[in-house]
């Protein structure tokens, strides 16, 4: 795995955990917007472990 996709990865990681924090105290708008954040760290992170799997795989054939 490049270190870019690396940090990205952290990135991602970050982002859900921001999310799930700020889910926890938030009302309203914010808790939507900190379950926006989850769902987009999740998708992302699962999207470069993907990508990752993907070129390997077409390495090998």
């Amino acid at each position: 795995m490049p270190i870019s996709s690396g940090f990205f990865l952290v990135l991602s990681a970050i982002f859900a955990l921001i999310g799930l924090f700020g889910a926890t105290v938030a009302e309203g708008y914010l808790y939507a917007y900190s379950l926006m954040l989850i769902g987009f760290g999740l998708f992302f992170g699962f999207g470069i472990i993907k990508r990752h799997f993907d070129a390997q795989d077409a390495a090998r054939h």
